[in-house]
């Protein structure tokens, strides 16, 4: 019976090894997307802080290259060292996700005042050309998320561009895509996007935060099993006689 148990949890040991490398890829693609994201959206928050969570993220996925290699070789060995230095760094790993988790709490809810903070100051930075970071990051903005302005298109009457311009117009990154032959006129505000930009920023980077957290979450639980599937092997290991004898018949055969 004790060795049925042991080698239900090899089995499942073997498995979730394979669950780390695939889990390794995930995590290291979500951290690397939550930088190109923060590359598009950086502007418009000014803590750099809030990529604590995404690097944690890919330092866990590089780490569970190396832990599922541990796994593997201590399984198939049947090494009590391999499987407790494997039980370990997964303790290790399930620590520093929990606190992914905790970390991605607390800038989530910094990001609306982080975004509330600074919105302002790129759109009175804008210029219009493509040479100017702060012109590039509200033209892709308002292109992406379809929207204009602060809270809607009127805002850009209060920009520094707007007055300088003195063109009664918005940017064409605020053109509707359907509009042919859209000037981008506050006289036809029809052919505008109607929704302001603020709201629709801090939605996506909570969204973005949402995903490492879930993640996050997702691999600890799995990583848990793990610890669990490994303290079992070596229990019944360290405290069952037969299956001592049956690895040392099985080293000399």
């Amino acid at each position: 019976m004790g060795q049925c148990g042991i080698t239900s949890s090899k089995t499942v040991l073997v498995f979730l090894n394979l669950i780390f490398w695939a889990a390794a890829g995930i995590l290291c693609y979500i951290g690397a997307y939550v930088f190109i994201t923060y590359d598009d959206y950086d502007h418009f928050f000014e803590d750099v802080y809030t990529l604590v969570p995404a690097v944690a993220i890919i330092a866990v996925g590089s780490l569970l290259f190396v832990i599922g290699l541990i796994g593997c070789c201590a399984t198939v060995r049947e090494s009590s060292c391999g499987l407790a230095t494997f039980a370990a760094i997964l303790l290790l790993v399930f620590v520093t996700e929990c606190v992914v988790v905790v970390l991605g709490y607390i800038y989530r809810a910094k990001v609306e005042e982080q975004v509330n903070h600074s919105i302002q100051k790129v759109y009175n930075e804008y210029n219009g050309t493509n040479t100017d970071a702060p012109s590039r990051a509200i033209d892709y903005v308002q292109r992406q998320l379809h929207c204009c302005g602060i809270h809607n298109y009127s805002d850009w009457r209060n920009t520094t561009w707007f007055q300088q311009s003195k063109a009664n117009s918005v940017p064409l990154s605020c053109c509707q895509p359907s509009v042919i032959n859209c000037t981008g006129t506050l006289t036809r505000p029809a052919d505008l996007y109607q929704e302001g930009c603020e709201a629709l920023v801090v939605k996506k980077l909570k969204e973005i935060m949402m995903y490492v957290i879930w993640t996050a979450l997702m691999f600890a639980s799995i990583q848990m099993l793990g610890m669990l599937c490994a303290c079992v092997v070596l229990c019944r290991r360290s405290h069952d006689p037969a299956y001592e004898l049956l690895v040392t018949t099985n080293s000399y055969a």
